[in-house]
């Protein structure tokens, strides 16, 4: 940076050439061998941008002018792009959005360098064929702005809320509800939260739809555990708006910190929300975590399932289990599934979904799967199949330890961050081949790419 730290300032102009894009979908160029982040551009491109951040080793800039544009551009971006999240890739078409995410694979790899992993078969992304209207839960913040009542997603980088009612990306259903909702939530008067003042009770509306039911649960997330004219608002919601088959309340008084407080209670309805995936149920309480692109889910779960190429006599761990839905898809072609998630309210919920299912082979436990799995082996269970599907930090590594000494002989890994994947490789082949890996689109529009790794011991 020594070079151009005394000729660039924040609000500087450069005309500039994109030459590659990056993890978080921006463009990359550079000027006098500074990397410079410029969002919405694509490679090959020459744009006009401003820089708006300096620093240690490299610039931020946004895009002012495309003076060369890119085939590969999307004629007709949506509204909302550049103002929230959950669109860095809008600007891009679509198969180009897939080739974009299997690179970021092949990146990731070449970047943490795991033994033998330029001979590792990296297949093309599998895409979505519905790319929008996708996501089947809204989570949006709620903010009175004089006399208006704004409903939606942070604006990007702010704790600014932008109205965000035609998302793009999200499920129809859950936008007709939000839409129906603010009207009685006006009409009643019920505070809504003040971040400032820390005043108000509603923060956040979550809508979660079941796809197959066409239903949804509606969860508000209040700022204290009283919420004013709660039977006025149950009676309107059940009169207007007869897909919400659940209300459930969430206390969380923090201002930082997770969306969600440790409270939950319903308030009218059902307990559950129930979603089929394959030919299985799951119930779905209002804090339960679960994918929010059913449509690749499905494919996602199958290519996962093939992978593993289940067999009667296998005994399968399902670590970072959630409410159960990878374990209970492929319980009837094996003889044993144990698991384990963190989340006691996913474990209960996993349970439920086994007796719904009416499985008698599958059991979920609450606790870390490192802390599981070395009580599994001295039970004397011999796991021959481990599939795990770890958060955005990967996989302990206490557990790469204890699967290492373990071996089962098949194993697969489902990951949403192939950065952890790839540095997670790096111990795993000591033991384990790897047979392929399959990028797959999960969530079309944003840089985020699922990835199924077939692993074999050696």
């Amino acid at each position: 940076m020594k070079n151009t730290q005394n000729t660039i300032k924040v609000g500087t102009r450069l005309k500039l050439t994109i030459k590659r894009m990056g993890i978080n979908g921006e463009g990359i160029a550079y000027y006098q061998n500074t990397l410079i982040f410029i969002p919405q551009a694509l490679p090959g491109e020459i744009i006009l941008s401003e820089i708006t951040t300096i620093s240690h080793n490299f610039l931020r800039a946004k895009l002012i002018k495309i003076i060369n544009s890119s085939k590969l551009r999307n004629p007709n971006p949506p509204q909302l792009l550049g103002k929230v999240g959950g669109l860095e890739l809008a600007h891009l078409r679509y198969p180009q959005q897939l080739k974009y995410k299997r690179l970021m694979v092949t990146e990731a790899l070449r970047h943490f360098r795991p033994d033998g992993y330029h001979s590792y078969v990296v297949k093309p992304t599998i895409g979505a064929n519905h790319p929008w209207h996708y996501r089947n839960k809204a989570q949006f913040q709620l903010r009175q702005v004089g006399d208006q009542l704004i409903c939606g997603l942070y604006q990007t980088g702010t704790q600014k809320v932008v109205d965000s009612l035609n998302m793009p990306t999200q499920r129809p259903l859950t936008l007709k509800i939000l839409k129906l909702l603010l009207p009685i939530i006006q009409a009643l008067e019920i505070p809504i939260y003040n971040p400032e003042q820390h005043s108000g009770i509603i923060k956040t509306l979550v809508v979660r739809e079941s796809v197959h039911f066409q239903q949804a649960q509606l969860t508000l997330i209040t700022n204290s555990r009283k919420l004013p004219h709660k039977r006025q608002l149950i009676a309107a919601i059940n009169e207007q708006i007869p897909a919400v088959i659940s209300i459930a309340q969430n206390f969380n008084p923090k201002d930082d910190g997770p969306l969600w407080g440790d409270e939950t209670n319903i308030l009218w309805g059902k307990d559950y929300l129930q979603e089929k995936i394959g030919n299985k149920l799951f119930n779905l309480s209002p804090a339960a975590f679960f994918q929010l692109n059913p449509e690749q889910t499905a494919k996602l779960y199958q290519t996962a399932i093939t992978a593993l190429n289940p067999q009667a006599t296998d005994i399968v761990v399902d670590a970072y289990a959630g409410v159960g839905t990878i374990g209970i898809s492929l319980a009837e072609q094996v003889q044993q599934v144990i698991g384990g998630e963190i989340i006691p309210a996913a474990v209960e919920d996993a349970n439920l979904n086994v007796q719904q299912n009416q499985l008698n082979n599958v059991r979920y436990q609450v606790g870390a799967v490192e802390e599981l799995y070395p009580q599994w082996l001295q039970q004397g269970i011999k796991p021959t199949a481990l599939i795990v599907d770890p958060p955005r930090v990967g996989l302990n590594s206490k557990f790469i330890n204890f699967i290492n000494q373990s071996q089962p002989q098949k194993f697969i890994y489902i990951s949403c961050n192939p950065s952890t994947l790839a540095r997670d490789l790096k111990e795993l082949v000591k033991v384990y081949q790897v047979q392929w890996l399959q990028p797959l689109d999960m969530f079309p529009q944003t840089p985020h790419v699922e990835v199924v790794a077939k692993l074999i011991r050696k």
